[in-house]
């Protein structure tokens, strides 16, 4: 608690009405700035509000740069140290000794503590607090911060905005919506053509040094920028998009119930192809989705655009922990050096690149219980002076001292990976596994790695992979004909050596983390389903005890309109829709029913002619009372049924495992009584007047009565 009130008083003092602190005498000390931005529309934003607000204090902003996470990280231009230009960083949790300012709305930021003013408020966006509380007056309308909040927190679900909303790159003004609507819907295209745009040099920081703080100043800026280059237009990039959309349809992805999973992206180099929602789009009931990305990341997020897309007791930031403590082992094992890690993080960096210093490995790793310096000031004094050169350009006894600085792996996984209850990841997976490799590679960067990496026998594939490794480049065309063929041949996309590579332990995370998830949502399923049958059970009790039929209220019906639904046949042509699973997923979904049965089957008893036979749950209300002296027995299964179709939904037609389970269930409850399974059939009823079973659907089993 100290803790937090000590941050919030300096905070405090760091806003005052003037906005940042100590603004009036960097202004005095720089005339000009320059903004380092992060490349996403809350960035080129925040970075606009940042503009507007340092020349109310007469500052001029003559430039800006992009900064990404990861190797472009370090590849930033460095600023001149004796120059009056005052660099700026904004929406970026990572800081650096380097700026002035550094602004972020993140939940923890690394690097900062050399920084002479700091704004650091956990928001929606950090153009909100830009704008609404560091400037002393409005800079953006407010309901442009309202749809850029929207999109950087992916809060779709109370504007109701479907993934196609967010992937549209035409926007026609409709008549039949509100002013509101329409400008939202525009906003969401501007985001859409500002991410298809990002990569194009000095793109993004033209908008920022020549738009005003508006979205409809940022689109006028995106349409002249794209047509004075001959950039794809949105038609265009529409049709790129849909041929995406068919071929992820297609390939690529796989789905585990209500959860997605794909490796990798597949090709994007067409315009406008990629769109980090796809994955929902293409399957809208999913909730969840896992991504193993080639570079050294995996993530998993929650589905934005669904009501109800966190489902109850299940947080994907705790099974991220999960995951790390389940390789902690493996991790702890691993010894990354200061010198892999500047090697790696330098792969996009050139001459007159920041690169990753000593400063930068102290400010991320310093606190890390792992980290060992084999050495004691001198040696830091010497790694801060050399470091400041990029790796390639050190000898190799200079390369030899960073060595002894060093973390082990999982503390490298840990100070890369964060995130929350919706969305996670974790990152940092391409520096292990890295000590033995071709030396080639230190040049290629993480996109091109599966070309460096293959080791496949088409020729074309290898010609290719030994230009790369030769003169470290390759033309767009290559590159995009290299990645398809890959990708068709699913070939190898790492090196195919003994050891083991980076590649294969993200792969192993990622399938680790999809094993877990799928625990968590059964588990989450069974805590729910236990709650609506003790709601189910108590109305029953309460019904009978008042000897009358049970009523719901229409307010009910309405709030939950599948627990009251109407009864409606399957027909054979919904048979096609669903796939059949392997053995060994029957087998896995057989167990769960079993484990759902035996969670309400506590009690079975005969009377005593035993023509009789009566079920109970654990609150003692009879679920069934039914003469078996005609030999059968209806099973009623419907309260588990809905839980297992609706809440796990599995992809395939459950009848039959049903079937099954409940045979296996009976048979090893009553092979002491002497009954026998003689039948089992599948049945959808609209239930009789003596029958006891309620609407939906049921397993009849027929019995032979013991003699």
């Amino acid at each position: 608690m100290r803790k937090l009130i000590k941050h919030i008083l300096k905070e405090t003092i760091l806003l005052k009405e003037s906005g940042i602190r100590g603004i009036k005498e960097l202004a005095r000390r720089y005339p000009k700035a320059k903004i380092y931005f992060h490349q996403d529309l809350d960035g080129v934003t925040t970075a606009l509000g940042m503009k507007n607000y340092l020349e109310q204090n007469g500052i001029e902003v003559v430039d800006a740069e992009i900064i990404q996470y990861g190797s472009k990280e370090f590849a930033i231009k460095k600023p001149d140290a004796s120059g009056d230009v005052m660099p700026v960083l904004v929406d970026f949790a990572h800081g650096k000794p380097m700026f002035e300012i550094h602004t972020d709305h993140h939940d923890t930021q690394a690097g900062a503590e050399d920084t002479q003013s700091t704004s650091f408020r956990s928001a929606r966006s950090n153009v909100e607090t830009i704008s609404q509380t560091v400037s002393p007056k409005e800079i953006f309308p407010a309901e442009d911060i309202t749809l850029i909040s929207t999109v950087d927190s992916a809060n779709f679900v109370p504007y109701d905005i479907t993934p196609k909303m967010v992937m549209n790159y035409l926007f026609k003004y409709d008549k039949n919506e509100s002013l509101k609507r329409n400008k939202m819907l525009m906003g969401l295209m501007v985001n859409k053509l500002l991410l298809a745009y990002k990569n194009k040099p000095r793109f993004l920081e033209e908008i920022v040094l020549n738009a005003q703080p508006s979205l409809l100043s940022i689109l006028n800026n995106i349409r002249r920028q794209a047509d004075e280059r001959g950039l794809a237009t949105p038609e265009e990039m529409t049709q790129n998009q849909e041929a995406y959309l068919q071929k992820r349809k297609e390939g690529g992805v796989e789905t585990f119930g209500n959860i997605i999973t794909q490796y990798g992206i597949g090709s994007v180099f067409k315009a406008g192809s990629y769109d980090r929602y796809t994955p929902f789009r293409n399957n809208p009931n999913a909730d969840f989705l896992v991504t193993g990305f080639p570079l050294g990341m995996v993530q998993a997020s929650c589905n934005p655009f669904k009501k109800d897309r966190a489902l109850k007791g299940v947080n994907l930031g705790e099974i991220k922990d999960e995951v790390l403590e389940h390789f902690s082992k493996e991790l702890s094992n691993q010894k990354v050096t200061f010198g892999d890690l500047k090697r790696i993080a330098e792969t996009e960096a050139d001459y007159k690149s920041v690169g990753f210093t000593f400063k930068d490995m102290m400010a991320i790793y310093g606190d890390s219980p792992s980290l060992k310096i084999e050495g004691g000031s001198k040696l830091k004094e010497i790694l801060s002076d050399i470091s400041n050169r990029l790796f390639k350009d050190l000898s190799r006894k200079q390369k030899q001292l960073l060595d002894r600085v060093y973390v082990n792996g999982l503390d490298v996984i840990k100070a890369n990976s964060g995130g929350h209850k919706c969305i996670t990841n974790i990152s940092g997976i391409n520096y292990l596994y890295r000590n033995k490799k071709d030396p080639r590679l230190d040049d290629v960067s993480d996109e091109l790695m599966p070309i460096a990496n293959y080791f496949g026998d088409n020729r074309f594939l290898n010609d290719i992979r030994e230009k790369l490794l030769k003169y470290g480049r390759l033309s767009d065309r290559q590159i995009e004909v290299a990645l398809n063929q890959i990708e068709k041949e699913k070939g190898v996309e790492e090196i195919q050596t003994k050891d083991k590579s980076y590649v294969d332990l993200l792969k192993e995370i990622q399938n680790y983390f999809v094993q877990l998830l799928r625990e968590k949502v059964d588990q989450s399923n069974e805590e729910e389903m236990e709650g609506e049958l003790s709601e189910y059970a108590r109305t029953l009790k309460n019904a009978r005890r008042q000897n009358v039929g049970i009523r719901f209220p229409k307010s009910a019906v309405k709030a939950n309109p599948y627990r009251f639904r109407k009864y409606s046949r399957l027909k054979e042509s919904d048979f096609e829709k669903y796939k059949i699973p392997s053995e060994k997923k029957k087998e896995s979904i057989k167990k769960v029913i079993i484990k759902l049965i035996d969670k309400i089957m506590v009690l079975w008893s005969y009377n005593k002619d035993k023509t009789k036979i009566f079920m109970f749950d654990k609150n003692d209300v009879c679920l069934l009372d039914y003469d078996i002296s005609n030999q059968k027995l209806w099973y009623d299964h419907k309260l588990y049924e809905d839980h297992i179709l609706k809440k796990i939904k599995v992809d395939f037609y459950l009848g039959s495992l049903f079937k099954e389970a409940v045979k296996e269930w009976f048979e090893n409850e009553f092979k002491d009584e002497g009954h026998k399974i003689t039948n089992t059939w599948w049945a959808w009823r609209t239930g009789g007047e003596n029958e006891p079973h309620v609407e939906g659907a049921n397993i009849v089993v027929y019995v032979s009565r013991p003699d």
